[in-house]
């Protein structure tokens, strides 16, 4: 695997640890109300635990792209980042942000070139 592979995926993985964060640690500081758009504190105290258990999924996306990446198992780093694209895609469209897609499905999708095409 070359190294442009393994630092995008690891920039990948650092993200959805930085979401983890956000999302199970952050969710109801301002920090967290203004990364999220949420509409106020008590929107952001009412969904706590569902934002905690949504940043524990980008914790285990970010531990499973780190694994493959130590590991160099191809089929696990398609795996993670088809999962990391599919979540970016569903993300920007339910939300209606095409931000989620830019953020998180296009580096995965790059990623998902180098690897496939071994770059």
């Amino acid at each position: 695997m070359s190294t442009i592979t393994i630092i995008l995926i690891a920039f990948i993985a650092l993200e959805h640890f930085y979401f983890m964060v956000l999302e199970m640690f952050l969710w109801t500081t301002p920090k967290g109300i203004k990364t999220f758009g949420l509409k106020s504190k008590q929107f952001a105290e009412d969904t706590k635990v569902l934002a905690a258990n949504q940043g524990l999924y980008n914790g285990f996306l970010a531990a499973g792209l780190v694994l493959a990446i130590l590991t160099e198992h191809k089929n696990s780093l398609l795996f993670f980042l088809i999962c990391v694209t599919i979540a970016g895609i569903y993300g920007s469209y339910s939300t209606k942000q095409i931000k989620l897609f830019l953020v998180q499905s296009v580096p995965a999708i790059i990623a998902l070139v180098f690897v496939l095409f071994r770059i």
